[in-house]
């Protein structure tokens, strides 16, 4: 009792000749500190995915579509999900970024992405330049965060580089063809193939080229050559036309053999026309290429100037439609020309012969 007495009496004196500091001393400082961050800790503490989604950032609309996207992650990890949700905001990505990215690849964050993050990050970072162009890269093809880092996307961006294809030519190719990197092969058969279209490395269609023969399989490849040739051209053209309008290894098997037969029966003009005219090819035959052709039969029945015979067709076929219209069309008088518009716009609206019933075979990647 003695002694509680004096130290209470002491602490008494202390406290008059040195009045306590406004600032708590270090130690004390330090502990209130780590006091207030374990409150903070408390306080956050998750109970299910939706918590740690809105923690994030994700709105309610946001969450509800993750979740029903990817309905597995309501029971994800917590701590797992979190750590790659910060790995996500450290790169700059938003809310409305993530639910691009589940959409496009839903089991996303199932994957790991914490595996080698930080050199696959200054790799990619370099690789596109910026890191706006980075993100747009990501969220366009968000495997580029699980794609095994060592074994696939440097051996494959280090292949484009030795054939001529790097800076922004190659970052263009990423961001056009999300899937180039893990649907990349080439062998000496391909490698010939491009040779053999006589494309220079200082075209501007030489990073098509090479891309379109890359992520193409060999049977499609194929099939498309001789689909081409089954119309009188020779392998080499086929090549040549290759070289100078590579996306023709886009188009189906089908819409180019219907579009040829319009060109060799309808136009009445020999297969090696396409070799200077490709847009035969790419034009729609239902919206674009038959109605007009049709057009033209009816201005010829009705006897209407101008007449349009032998090649000039092809420039008629080619033009924008605003300018068809004004040139072949409008210029005549109000009744001619809403009789022409008026056959026009149903002749277009005719479908293709049993569009319905058509039955669509997937085959998966299209090339």
């Amino acid at each position: 009792m003695l002694i509680t007495s004096s130290y209470n009496y002491l602490l008494s004196l202390t406290l008059v000749i040195s009045p306590p500091s406004p600032k708590p001393p270090i130690l004390f400082s330090r502990l209130y500190s780590a006091a207030a961050l374990a409150e903070q800790e408390v306080e956050y503490n998750p109970k299910n995915s939706n918590d740690v989604f809105k923690e994030w950032g994700c709105t309610d609309d946001d969450i509800s579509q993750i979740l029903r996207r990817r309905p597995s992650l309501r029971n994800a990890d917590l701590t797992n999900l979190q750590s790659k949700l910060n790995l996500l905001s450290g790169l700059g990505l938003t809310s409305s970024d993530l639910v691009k990215i589940v959409n496009c690849r839903p089991r996303f964050l199932n994957c790991r992405i914490n595996t080698c993050f930080d050199e696959r990050l200054r790799f990619l970072h370099k690789l596109f330049g910026s890191r706006d162009m980075l993100i747009k890269a990501i969220v366009r093809n968000p495997s580029l965060l699980t794609y095994d880092f060592h074994r696939k996307i440097k051996p494959v961006i280090g292949l484009y580089e030795e054939l001529g294809i790097h800076g922004n030519d190659l970052v263009s190719m990423l961001l056009t063809r999300p899937t180039l990197i893990p649907r990349t092969t080439l062998n000496e058969e391909k490698l010939n193939y491009i040779r053999r279209t006589g494309i220079s490395k200082d075209s501007r269609m030489y990073k098509y080229v090479v891309t379109l023969f890359a992520i193409s399989r060999l049977e499609t490849i194929h099939e498309k050559m001789a689909n081409l040739e089954r119309f009188g051209l020779s392998e080499d053209q086929v090549f040549g036309l290759i070289g100078r309008s590579p996306l023709l290894l886009t188009l189906s098997i089908d819409k180019v053999q219907r579009n040829m037969t319009f060109v060799l029966g309808s136009l009445k003009l020999s297969a090696d026309v396409i070799l200077t005219h490709p847009f035969l090819l790419y034009s729609n035959l239902e919206t674009l290429l038959r109605p007009r052709f049709a057009l033209i039969g009816r201005m010829r029945v009705m006897g209407l100037v101008p007449q349009i015979k032998g090649t000039s067709m092809l420039t008629l076929l080619r033009m924008k439609e605003k300018r068809f219209l004004k040139a072949y069309v409008k210029c005549h008088d109000n009744d001619i020309a809403n009789e022409l518009m008026e056959f026009y716009t149903n002749a277009k609206g005719v479908k293709r012969l049993a569009e319905a019933s058509k039955k669509s075979h997937c085959k998966g990647f299209p090339f």
